[in-house]
This record gives structure tokens, C-alpha cells and sequence, in this order.
């Protein structure tokens, strides 16, 4: 049966093998001349955000580990699988070049999809997290185009050192925030549903994977939450008769 696969939050880097060695087991899966019943009607894969620990831009496309994963998702789409990039907080800076290496369609954040006949929003999820407003703040200075413009003009390494400082900060803060304040919110979640007409809405970024029903004035609305890859990652599929969990193989292989 045709049908569609979304992943997000893999954070691959090299610091972290086991996560390269799962999604690698994936893509070979996903194309397998022997698994006919998976590779060849898998139409598309959506990764929802955070395919990278972080990016700090298109001109590292040349690093042998980000040379890797590229190659990896051309893999897929040179067997006609149709490969989604939507930007996540980690990977802001993912840019056409990247794209155009990944034989990929970069999506904004959100897009609405038909998804064999039902209206589906996908969303990395960060800006649902209402809650923190700190967060929200900072994210709303990263989104700037004009901050974007300046950033990337610096040197490749003294924007990965930013990145790094960054990422130590939030290491430290998470530890002291309620971890329900860095959930999404229902008014928010509400709101988005409202605006895109009652859709069926995906994302990822809490690492809280579920099924959750919501009642936005009187509709009923799903939404499914992805996985991160460090532990349990999952593979989200839908198709004509609606979504279903599909165990990451590959990353239970990578931890044996």
C-alpha cells in the first residue's frame, strides 16, 4: 500500500555514532531491493525538524559526516522516494544548497498536506511551546531575517562556537524548568488547528511521542507527537487508512 513515512529530532552529529549507524540502517530499509513491500511504495519521507544536532550552515555541506547524511537522503530519492526537510530549532540554517545535495524540497514551518485524502499540518512543534516564554523570545531573535543574514556572514567556526555556547546554555536551563513548561500548549495548539481549519496536525521537537485527540470548537482534531532518535526512536506512517507507529529498527540494531 502506498503510503508515507515522518521522522524527526535525529540529532545526528558525530559526536554521537549510534545515531548515524541507526539512520543509515533506515535509509537502507527504506530502499531495499529485497523488502518490496516497503521500498517500493514508500512515496515520501517528511523529517520534521532536527535532522541535525545543529547546523550552522549551508557552506559546511563539505564535512565528511554532513557528506554522509546528504548522501544518505539522495540515496532515497534517486529510488523515487520524494525526501521533506522542515526546519527545526537545532537546524534553522538549513538552506536551498543543502536541499538541492539532499535531492530534497525544503518545507516551511508549518505546511498543510494532503496526506491520502486528509488535510494534515506538520510543524517542527517549537513554536507551540507557549509556555516558555523565554524560549519564545529567543526563538522569535532566531527566526529575524536580518539576524539570520548577519549570522551566517561570520566564520564557519566562530558560528559553531556560538552554536556550542548556546546549546550548553540550554543544557543548563532545562534542568531547572518544569518540564511541562516546555511542552505545547493547549490555547496554542488550539489556535493553530483553528487557523488551518481543523486538521489532522504532526510534529515533533518535545520528544514526547503520542497520540493526543483535541476538542477545538466542537471538531475533534488528532495529534500526533514524533520521537527522538536517542533512545526509542519511531517512524510515523500514514496512508489511505490512517497513521500508524513503525519501530526504528535501525536504531535498536545501532544500541544492541
Amino acid at each position: 500500500m502506498p503510503h508515507s513515512l515522518f521522522i524527526s529530532d535525529l540529532h545526528l552529529s558525530a559526536n554521537q555514532p549510534h545515531g548515524m549507524a541507526a539512520f543509515l540502517r533506515f535509509i537502507a530499509e527504506a530502499t531495499a531491493q529485497d523488502r518490496p513491500e516497503f521500498s517500493q511504495k514508500t512515496e515520501a519521507l517528511y523529517i520534521l525538524g532536527d535532522l541535525f544536532d545543529y547546523w550552522a550552515g549551508d557552506d559546511d555541506l563539505e564535512d565528511a559526516f554532513n557528506a554522509g547524511v546528504t548522501a544518505a537522503l539522495r540515496s532515497l530519492a534517486q529510488q523515487g522516494i520524494k525526501v521533506y526537510l522542515l526546519r527545526g530549532n537545532r537546524d534553522l540554517l538549513m538552506g536551498e544548497a543543502l536541499a538541492d545535495a539532499c535531492h530534497a524540497t525544503l518545507l516551511n514551518d508549518p505546511v498543510l498536506i494532503d496526506l491520502y485524502g486528509v488535510p494534515t499540518l506538520l510543524s517542527h512543534g517549537d513554536m507551540l511551546c507557549t509556555h516558555d516564554a523565554e524560549y519564545q523570545r529567543y526563538r522569535a531573535q532566531v527566526h529575524d531575517a536580518d539576524f539570520q543574514r548577519q549570522f551566517l556572514t561570520k566564520p564557519l567556526m566562530e558560528r559553531k562556537a556560538y552554536i556550542a555556547g548556546l546549546r550548553e546554555r540550554s543544557i543548563a536551563e532545562k534542568q531547572s524548568k518544569d518540564s511541562a513548561i516546555m511542552d505545547v500548549s493547549n490555547e496554542a495548539v488550539a489556535a493553530l488547528l483553528r487557523e488551518y481549519g481543523y486538521p489532522r496536525l504532526i510534529h515533533g521537537h518535545t520528544h514526547r511521542p503520542g497520540r493526543h485527540e483535541h476538542i477545538v470548537d466542537g471538531r475533534t482534531c488528532e495529534r500526533w507527537v514524533l520521537s527522538d532518535w536517542h533512545q526509542q526512536g519511531s517512524v510515523l506512517r500514514g496512508d489511505s487508512r490512517g497513521i500508524s507507529w513503525e519501530t526504528a529498527a535501525g536504531l535498536a540494531s545501532a544500541n544492541e
